[in-house]
């Protein structure tokens, strides 16, 4: 089988039951190191719910990397905060509510999951391109990486994708030595490296950043230094509520544009 990254030759790297039931084979690519489920056909199962119950950091990730994001956004992309953003395969919505509480003016977007936080805002074309898109813990439940970002990027009209995923450092980590496989929940079907996404951004045109956790593609050139520095425990601590007061939470605007949203919508004085 061949690579989605590269194009490359596949070998079997070993198999591991899925979901408790499923054999499932797992292929990796000598070249770009690409690690993915081959022929994931437990995946509608798999997403009888769109966010597994097992994924218990979500609200602590999702806080943690709203400040790391805040900093990419604030302190190194040419918008310094003051543009439009997306986040792609949003889930709840939490990572939107939290970009939005702290001043960005964020959207959400996920054909597989329901809004429940950041209703109302809700991404479509027509509100005019983006300046970044986030795709959290998103890259390693797809068949086709390339082609999502790909379609992303377009669909935002933006040149740079802000992601997390686990990686692994070329040596593919038997079954039982990986958490990040998480084969009970049979979401996570694709692996990678550096060389890995390197490679995705190469095929894409796009630069890759890998700092902190948080990766990077991006057609813009940027400074590692700054990356680096944007994304670092210290600054996400102290400079995430500096931003907010910069840039002037939304979180009372919203909640004043959706109560005035839905008295016109029923005619009716709402109730708080």
């Amino acid at each position: 089988m061949n690579c989605n990254i590269c194009g490359a030759v596949t070998h079997t790297a070993f198999t591991a039951k899925v979901l408790g039931n499923y054999a499932a084979e797992f292929n990796c690519c000598k070249e770009c190191g690409f690690l993915f489920a081959k022929d994931p056909h437990w995946l509608d199962e798999a997403y009888s719910s769109a966010i597994a119950a097992a994924d218990t950091g979500l609200v602590g990730r999702n806080i943690l990397i709203s400040y790391k994001v805040a900093g990419v956004l604030y302190w190194v992309s040419r918008s310094h905060g003051r543009g439009r953003y997306l986040d792609a395969a949003g889930g709840y919505g939490m990572l939107t509510r939290l970009m939005r509480d702290s001043g960005f003016n964020f959207y959400w977007s996920d054909k597989h999951c329901q809004n429940l936080l950041a209703t109302q805002f809700e991404f479509h074309p027509s509100l005019g391109a983006c300046d970044a898109v986030t795709a959290i813990e998103v890259m390693e439940h797809l068949v086709d990486p390339v082609g999502f970002v790909d379609e992303t990027l377009k669909l935002a009209g933006s040149d740079m994708l802000i992601f997390t995923t686990e990686l692994y450092d070329g040596t593919v980590p038997k079954p039982e030595d990986w958490w990040y496989y998480t084969f009970a929940t049979g979401q996570h079907i694709a692996f990678f490296t550096r060389q890995t996404l390197e490679t995705v951004g190469r095929r894409l045109g796009l630069h890759f950043y890998s700092v902190n956790g948080l990766h990077v593609l991006s057609r813009q050139v940027l400074d590692p230094r700054m990356l680096r520095w944007a994304t670092s425990r210290w600054t996400a601590k102290i400079g995430t509520p500096w931003i907010r007061r910069r840039l002037g939470s939304k979180t009372l605007s919203d909640h004043e544009a959706i109560l005035c949203n839905a008295k016109s919508n029923s005619g009716a004085e709402p109730l708080l």
